[in-house]
């Protein structure tokens, strides 16, 4: 039997220093060698049901990419060999400069969990110039990772974007009253999540999101109640109880 490569002998370096001597076939067989079986069972309770898991913590990946360091090709690469967590260390790895709205809908076509999703609104689609049109397209689309990924990344756009005005984040308010109706529960986690870092990001948008919430609240449908409930009871706290 082949022998698996040690993460030593993937991030190798080259006596003059350049960049590290790694495949990607030598990235992934690595990851294989770390499947856990425990962890992707605990990962099933999480409600994280990838079609290929490999049960390997964020903790574990985190310095494997800084140590592999930004590579656009190693990130396809990993995308392309279909392994949960090998994806979601491309987001780790990837160039948001260097992707285009072709590869942000085709990443975004691919998310089977809400985990790879968030990893990758977080690390790369939020960089990207494409960021708020990809966002208000996905929101109404009917996919549901695809649909959790456009509102997650309004959510993580409310965070980072500090030069957006605020008219977007009022456009994105009405993007979360018009979906809250979805009962989906990667959906409606997400709508919840994009509400209430509106809400969060100044006291105009504070007042805006909670007058969203309310009007959510009057929907006939039990997630928009939970939306709009779980909403209020952050956004009317005064912010220096946060």
């Amino acid at each position: 039997m082949p022998s698996v490569p040690s993460l030593d002998s993937v991030l190798h370096v080259r006596p003059s220093g350049a960049q590290p001597a790694r495949t990607p076939a030598d990235v992934i067989a690595h990851l294989v060698s770390l499947r856990d079986e425990h962890n992707i069972a605990g990962m099933a309770r999480f409600g994280i049901r990838p079609a290929r898991p490999l049960g390997i913590s964020i903790t574990t990946l985190r310095p494997l990419a800084r140590r592999l360091g930004r590579d656009h090709a190693l990130a396809g690469a990993l995308w392309a060999s279909g392994w949960h967590e090998a994806r979601i260390l491309a987001a780790f790895v990837e160039e948001p400069a260097r992707v285009t709205r072709r590869q942000m809908d085709a990443r975004a076509a691919g998310f089977d969990s809400w985990d790879i999703c968030d990893q990758w609104c977080i690390r790369v689609f939020r960089r990207t110039p494409h960021a708020w049109a990809k966002a208000r397209q996905w929101a109404g689309r009917r996919a549901e990772f695809v649909k959790r990924a456009g509102f997650s990344l309004l959510a993580v756009l409310a965070v980072h974007d500090r030069a957006a005005e605020r008219e977007r984040f009022l456009e994105a308010l009405a993007l979360v009253e018009r979906e809250a109706a979805d009962e989906r529960n990667a959906v409606k986690k997400a709508v919840n999540w994009a509400l209430r870092q509106i809400g969060k990001r100044d006291l105009a948008l504070r007042r805006a999101a909670i007058a969203t919430a309310l009007r959510i609240q009057k929907q006939d449908s039990r997630a928009a109640r939970w939306i709009a409930a779980d909403a209020l009871r952050e956004l009317r706290r005064s912010p220096s109880d946060r």
